[in-house]
C-alpha cells in the first residue's frame, strides 16, 4: 500500500521558493532548514506540524499583523512563529540538511558567501 502525505511538498515549496528569493539569504536559511527538517523521516509528527503550521503561516495571504498596513510590525508575527518552529526543531538539522541548504542558498544567491550558523 502506497503511502499518501497530507503535505503537498511540490506545493509549499513553490511558496517558500518564492518567498525567500524576495527575503534574502539570511531570511531564507531558516525557512529552508525548517522544509528539510520536514521532509526528514527522522522529525516527529508532532514537530512536523508545528513545521507545517509555520511555514503555512508565512507563505500564505492570512495574516493576523498586515505587513501592508504595519510593515515593521506585520512582519513580527512570521517571524515569532518561524523562531518558535525553529527552536523546537533545530536539534533535527542534519548536516545533509545544512549542506542542501547551503547548496541551494549558494545558487539563489552567488554573490553572497554562504556562512555556517551554529544552532
Amino acid at each position: 500500500m502506497e503511502k499518501r502525505s497530507i503535505i503537498n511538498y511540490f506545493m509549499l515549496w513553490e511558496k517558500i521558493d518564492e518567498y525567500t528569493r524576495k527575503a534574502g539569504r539570511v531570511s531564507a536559511r531558516p525557512v529552508l532548514l525548517l522544509y528539510y527538517v520536514l521532509k526528514s523521516p527522522d522529525t516527529p509528527k508532532s514537530d512536523k506540524l508545528l513545521i507545517v503550521s509555520a511555514l503555512s503561516y508565512l507563505v500564505l495571504p492570512i495574516d493576523l499583523i498586515s505587513a501592508k498596513r504595519l510593515p515593521v510590525i506585520g512582519w513580527i508575527d512570521e517571524i515569532v512563529s518561524l523562531t518558535i518552529a525553529y527552536q523546537k526543531v533545530c536539534k533535527y538539522i542534519t548536516p545533509e540538511i545544512q549542506w542542501k541548504v547551503d547548496n541551494i542558498l549558494d545558487r539563489w544567491f552567488p554573490e553572497i558567501e554562504s556562512e555556517v550558523l551554529t544552532n
